[in-house]
C-alpha cells in the first residue's frame, strides 16, 4: 500500500512542477485574424519573396534600357613618340598623336527586329510571375499559421480535459480511500483508483508538453525567433463543406496563385525563345560623337565631330545562336509540361481536401454522440459503484471511455476547422 502512495506522490510532484510557468513569460491574447496580420507583416519568407519580386521588376527596366540612347563622356590624354603607329595586333597602322581631348558620344539602337521587344516582354511576364510568388508564399505562410493555430487550440482544450480528468479521478481516489478505511471497499479498489489517477496525471503531463510544443510551432508560424505563450480565441465553427466538387475544381484552376505564376512562366519562356530566335536577324544602330582638343599636335583640328550608322548581320558563329534558340524552346516546352502537371495536382489536391473536410464534418456529430453516451455511462457507473452494485473495473472503464470521448470531440472540432482552412488554401482563397 505504501508503494502505491509513493508512486502517487511522485506523479503529483511531476504534475505540480510541470504546471509552474516560466518567469518572465507573458501570455498574449490572440485571434486568428490578428495572427494572420502579424504573420503577413513579420514572416521572413514573405519578406524574402517581396524582395525577389522587387528584383524581378528591376530586370524589366534593365531589358527596356536598350530602347534608349546610350550616352557617355570621355577624357583622353596621350603622349606618343614622334611618328609612332600601332604596328602589331591590328590590320591597319593608325598613327598616334600627342593630344588631350574631351568629348561626348551618343549611341542609339534603331532596330534589332523585335529581339529587345521580346526580352522586355519576357522580363515583364517573369516579374508578374514573381509577384504571384509573393501571393503563393503568403498563402503557404497563412496555411501553416492556420494549422498551427488550430493545433494550439486543440492542445489547450486537451489540457483542460486532462485537468478535469485529474480532478475527477482524484475525487474517486479520495472517496475510495475513505471507504477502504471504513472497510466498505477493498484495497484492490484503492489500487485501481490510484492507477487511474496516475494515468490521468500522465495524460496531463503530456497535454502540458503538447501546449508548449504547439506554442513553439505557432511562434515560428508567426515569424518570431523566440517561443511565446498565447491565449487563443476560439473561432466560429464553419458550416458544412460546399456540395459541388466540380465548381470547386473550376474555382481552384482560376484562383490558385501557383497556377497563375506557372502560366506566366510559360509565356515568359515562350517570349524569351522568340528573342533567342531573333538573334539571327540584323541589328541597326547609329552613333554620334563630338568634342574639343585644346592640346594637340599641329596636324589635328581644335574640335572634332562625326556621325554614322552600323549594320551587323550575323553570318556564322559556330551554330551558337541556333543552339541558344533550341535551348530556349526546350525550356519553354518543359514549362508547359510543368503547367499541365500542376493543373493535375491541383485537381487531385482539391478533391482530396474536399473529401477530408466532409469526413471531418461527419466526425463532429459522431463524436458529439459518443461524448453524450460516454458521459451518461460514466454517471451510471459512478452511481452503481457508489451503491455497491458494480466493481471498480466498470467505473475505471467508464472513466476511460469518457476521457477518450472528450478528447475525440475536441480533436474532431479543431481537425474540421483545420481541414476547412486547407480546403480554402487549395481553392486559392487563402491569400
Amino acid at each position: 500500500m505504501r508503494r502505491h502512495q509513493l508512486v502517487l506522490l511522485f506523479f503529483l510532484s511531476v504534475f505540480l512542477l510541470a504546471g509552474i510557468p516560466c518567469r518572465g513569460q507573458s501570455t498574449q491574447s490572440l485571434t486568428l485574424q490578428d495572427a494572420e496580420k502579424i504573420a503577413i507583416q513579420n514572416h521572413p519568407q514573405i519578406q524574402a519573396a517581396t524582395y525577389l519580386a522587387s528584383a524581378a521588376a528591376a530586370q524589366v527596366t534593365e531589358a527596356r534600357s536598350a530602347y534608349y540612347p546610350q550616352a557617355y563622356g570621355s577624357l583622353t590624354g596621350v603622349e606618343a613618340e614622334h611618328n609612332s603607329r600601332v604596328a602589331a595586333g591590328a590590320l591597319n597602322n593608325p598613327i598616334i598623336f600627342d593630344r588631350f581631348a574631351e568629348g561626348f558620344t551618343v549611341g542609339q539602337l534603331v532596330t534589332d527586329f523585335g529581339r529587345t521587344h521580346e526580352l522586355v516582354k519576357s522580363s515583364n511576364l517573369k516579374a508578374q510571375a514573381q509577384q504571384e510568388n509573393v501571393v503563393t508564399t503568403r498563402a503557404d505562410v497563412l496555411l501553416r499559421l492556420n494549422e498551427a493555430y488550430f493545433a494550439a487550440l486543440k492542445a489547450q482544450s486537451v489540457l483542460q480535459v486532462a485537468e478535469q480528468t485529474v480532478k475527477s479521478r482524484q475525487l474517486v481516489a479520495d472517496q475510495t480511500g475513505a471507504l477502504q478505511k471504513s472497510n466498505l471497499k477493498s484495497g484492490l479498489d484503492v489500487s485501481f483508483a490510484n492507477v487511474d489517477l496516475a494515468q490521468a496525471q500522465l495524460l496531463l503531463i503530456q497535454a502540458q508538453n503538447d501546449v508548449q510544443a504547439s506554442n513553439a510551432e505557432l511562434s515560428n508560424a508567426l515569424g518570431y525567433s523566440d517561443q511565446r505563450t498565447f491565449q487563443l480565441v476560439d473561432q466560429i465553427l464553419p458550416s458544412s463543406p460546399p456540395a459541388d466538387l466540380t465548381l470547386l475544381i473550376q474555382e481552384a484552376l482560376k484562383s490558385r496563385p501557383e497556377l497563375i505564376r506557372q502560366d506566366l512562366n510559360v509565356k515568359s519562356a515562350q517570349s524569351f525563345a522568340t528573342a533567342e530566335r531573333d538573334l539571327s536577324f540584323p541589328t541597326i544602330s547609329v552613333l554620334g560623337t563630338a568634342g574639343l582638343t585644346p592640346y594637340r599636335q599641329d596636324t589635328l583640328d581644335s574640335r572634332y565631330a562625326a556621325a554614322g550608322f552600323n549594320v551587323n548581320i550575323p553570318i556564322f558563329n559556330g551554330r551558337l545562336f541556333s543552339a541558344r534558340r533550341n535551348e530556349a524552346n526546350s525550356i519553354a516546352q518543359a514549362q508547359e509540361q510543368y503547367l499541365r502537371d500542376l493543373q493535375n495536382r491541383i485537381v487531385r489536391d482539391v478533391r482530396t481536401a474536399w473529401l477530408d473536410a466532409n469526413s471531418a464534418f461527419q466526425r463532429l456529430a459522431v463524436t458529439e454522440q459518443l461524448l453524450a453516451e460516454s458521459t451518461q455511462a460514466f454517471d451510471l457507473a459512478q452511481s452503481r459503484y457508489g451503491l455497491g452494485l458494480s466493481s471498480i473495473v466498470e467505473l475505471s472503464q467508464a472513466q476511460l471511455n469518457k476521457t477518450q470521448a472528450e478528447i475525440a470531440r475536441v480533436s474532431a472540432q479543431y481537425d474540421y476547422e483545420g481541414r476547412i482552412a486547407f480546403l480554402n488554401y487549395q481553392l486559392g482563397q487563402m491569400q
